[in-house]
């Protein structure tokens, strides 16, 4: 495998437009004590550091760890130490809820269902419980908030994305310390239809952790290693490739940097935020890419990542005391990062605008770490829709995780204008 050529440039200028934001995010809180919080921001204040409970007068649960919009009606929150599956309107009232799924990790959805990763080996189906050697992933109707099937994928399943009518899962094997497995290196191509793994790709890499963000058709996976002699890295899958039958080494590329926290961008790019860290000489690195997919998977890695991140923002970054998470918004180009400080008290959220130019800095609560931007349309709160008749927006297509589509595959749900389509 060679290895990735870094290149420092000035990055490319992003769209710009007047900030009408409304953001949710959701603070983990502390591990074990039940303290999980969403955080609702809207055009330049945040509005609740408890808007779940300020909505449903109850908790959200015990910690939080990922939040996607279903539908235009839905959204799914996982609550992994609560066992929870939490469903919200975008207005934060609770409308349902299923435990069938224990330790949850991470969402996706094509509209209708609800697919999530877990760890356990346990899951509940219709009142019965299935079992399972390894992790699985779970298939939920969000219309009844019932699990209606599972498939075993590989040990400790994290990120989980839609692409191409398949569902792609990266496997960690993370509980290999503890539960007497190696470390997995691959990721389980799902039909979500008939809940079977139809592919399994092998990408030479340990430990495919945390979420994973998708650009068009490809995907990008962090690993962190295994903190010793495997050093972090990050896998950019080419789902096309994948689906098209070419063999394993064709369809990625792995680069010697560290994605611990990725989105798209408008532009297409990956913007990443990596953290290494090595028990051999207890120290972090960081890493602040720009990744070009379609560059790196052309050049097999020769190309495609550039050091540095958009105007300020990674001065900004680097200047946390620990950078939790990176986002932007699909709808806006908005650039946003959180800060989770010594973990045990309040963080803090960033704003910048597409061009890196920074906005202001918002407190929030224990541990902010996971995104979801709202449509821009069916104001909420007193937020106005941005201008429709922008030439850079008008008629942008997103899938229903907000990501940004140059290349929509027919039949699946996308978002245009603000309203759900059939492309």
């Amino acid at each position: 495998m060679k290895k990735a050529f870094l290149l420092s440039i000035a990055l490319l200028p992003a769209l710009t437009l007047p900030a009408k934001e409304k953001i949710i995010l959701v603070n983990e809180g502390m591990w074990q004590t039940d303290n999980g919080q969403l955080t609702y921001f809207e055009d330049g204040e945040v509005v609740s550091n408890q808007w779940f409970r300020d909505v449903n007068g109850r908790k959200l649960g015990d910690t939080p760890n990922d939040i996607i919009l279903v539908n235009d009606g839905i959204i799914a929150i996982a609550a992994n130490w609560s066992n929870i599956i939490q469903f919200i309107t975008p207005d934060g009232k609770a409308v349902g809820e299923t435990e069938d799924v224990p330790n949850n990790r991470k969402l996706a959805s094509d509209g209708r269902y609800v697919y999530v990763t877990s760890y356990a080996h346990e899951v509940g189906i219709d009142g019965d419980f299935r079992q399972f050697e390894k992790g699985y992933v779970a298939k939920i109707d969000a219309t009844t908030f019932k699990t209606v099937d599972a498939v075993e994928v590989g040990y400790e399943p994290e990120g989980i994305a839609l692409y191409g009518g398949h569902l792609f899962v990266a496997n960690s094997g993370g509980y290999s310390f503890q539960e007497g497995h190696d470390y997995e290196h691959s990721v389980s191509v799902i039909d979500p239809a008939t809940m079977k793994v139809v592919r399994t790709v092998d990408v030479e890499q340990i430990n495919l952790y945390s979420k994973v963000s998708l650009s068009g058709q490809y995907l990008c996976i962090n690993s962190p290693g295994d903190y010793y002699e495997t050093p972090a890295a990050t896998v950019i899958l080419d789902c096309r490739a994948v689906l098209d039958g070419k063999p394993d080494a064709e369809c990625f590329v792995l680069l010697p940097v560290a994605s611990t926290s990725n989105t798209a961008d408008t532009d297409g790019n990956f913007l990443t935020v990596g953290s290494s860290y090595s028990y051999l000489t207890g120290e972090y690195e960081f890493h602040y890419c720009t990744i070009n997919p379609e560059e790196v998977c052309l050049s097999r890695g020769e190309a495609g990542v550039y050091i540095g991140l958009p105007g300020s923002v990674e001065e900004g970054i680097a200047g946390m005391a620990m950078p939790y998470s990176i986002f932007v918004n699909p709808y806006s180009g908005y650039i946003y990062a959180t800060d989770a400080g010594e973990y045990t008290g309040a963080g803090a959220m960033y704003q910048w605008d597409p061009e890196g130019n920074f906005l202001g800095k918002h407190k929030t609560y224990i541990n902010p770490g996971h995104f979801l931007a709202l449509p821009p349309e069916k104001p909420q709160n007193g937020v106005t829709a941005p201008a429709t008749d922008l030439p850079e927006m008008e008629g942008a297509i997103y899938n229903m995780q907000g990501i940004r589509v140059k290349n929509p595959i027919s039949g699946n749900i996308y978002i245009k204008n603000g309203k759900k389509i059939i492309f």
